[in-house]
């Protein structure tokens, strides 16, 4: 299927259509990441958001004071022979 480029404000666009979006599970107002390759525009829904969550997680670890270290701690005693 073949569509323009168009004219938006300063940038440019292309009207995806609808059946398009249906087949990669996306909507009108959706997130998308752009990559270019290979001369090529490739166009990827954003799936969920980085840390979603997180806060939400962090407060009921809080609450069930579930924060306890995992990793042992460090010994500093070799510090003093690194270079940084």
């Amino acid at each position: 299927m073949r569509s323009a480029v168009r004219k938006m404000g300063n940038s440019s666009g292309v009207i995806i259509p609808k059946p398009f979006l249906i087949e990669i599970g996306s909507q009108p107002g959706d997130e998308v990441d752009l990559l270019v390759e290979d001369g090529r525009i490739i166009i990827t829904p954003v799936r969920g958001t980085p840390r979603a969550g997180w806060a939400e997680d962090a407060k009921r670890i809080a609450e069930n004071n579930d924060d306890a270290l995992v990793w042992p701690e460090f010994p500093n005693e070799a510090d003093s022979e690194l270079k940084w």
